[in-house]
């Protein structure tokens, strides 16, 4: 496959900016293959998991979590993963999960049987975790871990040694030092490259930092906005608003991510939308997501937790969210979003925002850009590689979002060519277009897919059969249309406006039209004059 440009180069400058908390990436954008309408062509498979609320070490591919929460990237290529109810850090190496940190097997278990968690630092085989969230990564490839139900910053250095670095498993909102400070369920962080720690303190509705002497201190205000729970209880909810970052107030904030010039981008989960904090002026504003108001300039219903989350791509001040969580920057200076209950990932660059892959709608497909589906992912990083990878938390799976990039063996040579997948297709006559369609031989594009060509005359017309398994495609010489026959289903009759013929004792027919009618997903790169042709979407 042809490699994204951005890569080496990005790794270099992420590396010393920061402390790897925001990511080795891809210039996704400057360098996907695009369809005719700007999506960004990308490949979705299953990376870990077998999508079972399980735990269970071994084969990538049988290996089981609970609620993945969040992923980074090691300096050796290994991807760490925070198995969020499992209480346990694990790690992805040359396609083997392991326990990284936390004990390999539950030591106390609840009434439903699952595993329980604790708070205890010392050896990483020997140390617990509680309800581990998100992570990062320091210049020196210390680990940092936001243990959300223990209201703790934890660490795990380069030895395998965990300590709590902040926090002391009671939830609070106490500034100080180390075990003095509390914090309400930090879901992220982010570090810097002299080890300054940001934490997204969501139920505190707050950004914190912690110095690297362990000193804790709250950036943004208080919020003050109360609603009724449950009748005759009452509680703190959080606020939106932007301005000097001592005056800013969040809504659960659970993501973060550093961009290239140390400045902080937040995921407001509950506002629905992408905040920035500029810490050269001081100040927070919004840069993407917007809610409908629900009197006057409320966005908040009564006694509601959180703004109204929807899903709209488009102008960023316009587009619509619904929980964004973890984020990732791109070295082109785009924002990646795991836009939790849209079950998709977004993408934010130069003032737009788009969907990479995913739907609104839940599901577990593997498959390409929207035919993929996920359900509630947490998270989503960049390798070093250029992939995306993401924690599929409800799916309790590891997904792997790859940008597809046109076989090697493609040239630019001015002739029409076909590929599928990642393979070139021979034929032994070239294909051509005609009025505006390529025109494949048939007999090679069946072949490659597994169908059987027949030929058959009825009614005076020559009439060409595709056949595998109980499908059927039949398309007439020198006339338009397509029809699909499936035992024991209606015939399926599809327009088209290219007709086949035969020329040079070859049977030419539209691509398109059959590729699609067969399940596959079909693109045109102009550059190459190369029709793609790839499955739509199937479960791992």
């Amino acid at each position: 496959m042809k490699p994204l440009k951005h890569i080496l180069v990005s790794s270099v400058i992420a590396a010393t900016l920061i402390g790897g908390s925001s990511v080795l990436a891809a210039g996704l954008d400057a360098d996907g293959l695009k369809s005719s309408t700007g999506q960004i062509l990308s490949d979705v498979t299953t990376l870990a998991g077998i999508g079972e609320f399980e735990d269970i070490d071994g084969a990538a591919l049988q290996a089981a979590f609970r609620a993945p929460g969040s992923v980074v990237q090691l300096a050796d290529g290994s991807i760490l993963i925070a198995d969020t109810r499992n209480h346990v850090i694990r790690k992805l190496k040359d396609g083997q999960v392991t326990t990284y940190a936390g004990p390999a097997l539950a030591v106390v278990k609840n009434a439903q049987g699952f595993p329980t968690g604790g708070l205890l630092d010392g050896k990483a085989s020997e140390a617990f975790f509680n309800e581990p969230t998100g992570l990062a990564l320091d210049a020196k490839g210390n680990v940092y871990v936001a243990d959300a139900g223990n209201h703790a910053i934890r660490k795990i250095d380069v030895n395998g040694t965990v300590s709590t670095l902040a926090g002391n498993g009671v939830p609070g909102s106490k500034d100080g030092k180390g075990s003095e400070a509390s914090f309400n369920h930090p879901s992220d962080i982010a570090v810097t490259s002299d080890g300054t720690v940001y934490v997204a303190d969501s139920l505190n509705h707050a950004i914190r930092k912690i110095t690297t002497d362990g000193r804790v201190t709250t950036l943004t205000a208080p919020v003050t906005r109360v609603i009724q729970v449950r009748p005759g209880e009452a509680s703190f909810a959080g606020e939106y608003h932007d301005g000097s970052l001592s005056t800013a107030t969040f809504n659960e904030p659970s993501g973060l991510a550093f961009d290239g010039k140390g400045n902080l981008y937040v995921s407001d989960t509950g506002n629905q939308r992408i905040r920035y904090i500029d810490f050269a002026t001081g100040n927070v504003s919004t840069i993407a997501g917007s809610t409908p108001t629900v009197s006057g300039s409320a966005i908040y219903g009564k006694n509601e937790l959180y703004a109204a989350g929807d899903y709209a791509d488009g102008d960023a001040l316009k587009a619509k969210f619904d929980f964004p969580k973890g984020l990732t920057v791109t070295s082109e200076g785009g924002l990646l979003i795991a836009d939790s209950l849209n079950h998709s990932v977004r993408y934010l660059l130069n003032g737009q925002v788009t969907t990479i892959t995913g739907t609104p709608q839940t599901g577990e497909e593997d498959g390409v850009e929207q035919s993929a589906a996920f359900y509630n992912p947490s998270d989503v990083l960049v390798t070093t590689q250029g992939n995306l990878v993401v924690a599929d938390a409800s799916n309790n799976k590891i997904r792997k979002i790859t940008p597809y990039q046109l076989p090697e063996t493609v040239s630019n040579d001015g002739q029409v060519k076909v590929v599928s997948g990642n393979k070139l297709i021979s034929f032994d006559a070239q294909p051509e277009i005609q009025d505006g369609r390529t025109m494949v031989p048939v007999r090679a594009i069946s072949e490659t897919f597994g169908y059987k060509v027949t030929y058959v005359e009825r009614a005076g017309k020559s009439i060409v059969q595709l056949s595998k398994g109980d499908v059927t495609v039949e398309l007439t010489i020198g006339d338009k249309g397509i029809s699909r026959k499936v035992t024991g289903q209606p015939d399926v009759k599809v327009d088209t406006d290219a007709a086949p013929y035969v020329k040079q004792d070859r049977t030419y027919v539209p691509i398109r039209f059959f590729a699609e009618q067969i399940g596959l997903d079909v693109q045109w790169d102009a550059a190459h004059q190369t029709a793609i042709l790839r499955t739509k979407s199937f479960v791992k």
